[in-house]
């Protein structure tokens, strides 16, 4: 194996099922061999014919943001606990807007800008 090829080792991880949607906490090594977090949401959606695809997700977390993160996750979360409580409301899927609804029409019919707001990064050079 050369220099520039790199096993993805799991070191550690936990997995979290919450109805449609799995959360996957992984612990991964950078090359000078620390450790980050990958937070990775996978919800299942079906295809006409019935059969079962997943969409991902993921949050790349660095040590030097642990603490902020965790703050901040903190107040946010008693924050919504604090004005809405823990009861849920509605586990119905909540209708699309409609400018969410063509916004999604406008991607598919070809038009990317809103896709231009984001930057593809290669996380395997860590």
């Amino acid at each position: 194996m050369d220099e520039n090829t790199r096993i993805q080792e799991e070191i550690y991880s936990k997995s979290l099922r919450c109805g449609r949607r799995t959360y996957f906490f992984d612990v991964r090594s950078t090359k000078a061999e620390d450790y980050y977090l990958t937070i990775t949401e996978s919800k299942r959606y079906f295809n006409e014919d019935g059969s079962a695809y997943y969409k991902k997700h993921k949050i790349y977390l660095y040590k030097e943001d642990f603490k902020d993160f965790t703050e901040n996750l903190n107040e946010i979360t008693d924050y919504i606990i604090k004005e809405k409580g823990e009861e849920i409301i509605s586990d119905t899927p909540r209708k699309q807007s409609d400018s969410e609804d063509s916004s999604k029409e406008n991607m598919t019919k070809g038009d990317n800008k809103d896709q231009s707001k984001f930057t593809d990064v290669n996380f395997e050079d860590i």
